[in-house]
């Protein structure tokens, strides 16, 4: 197992690069979630601010 997770001497490298892509990925649906929400909050303020359709 330590052989496999010492990747031959370049560890460093290959868990670094899959922390850095896992990282990116939260950042992205973090960014994704809070864009969300915003979205669905201006929607309900735009749609509040509507008065009677006809």
């Amino acid at each position: 197992m330590s052989e496999f997770l010492g990747m031959g001497g370049y560890a460093p490298y290959v868990w670094s690069a899959w922390g850095a892509s896992a990282l990116a990925i939260v950042a992205l649906i973090v960014f994704a979630l809070l864009e969300r929400a915003g979205a669905d909050a201006r929607l309900r303020e735009l749609e509040g601010d509507e008065g009677p359709c006809e």
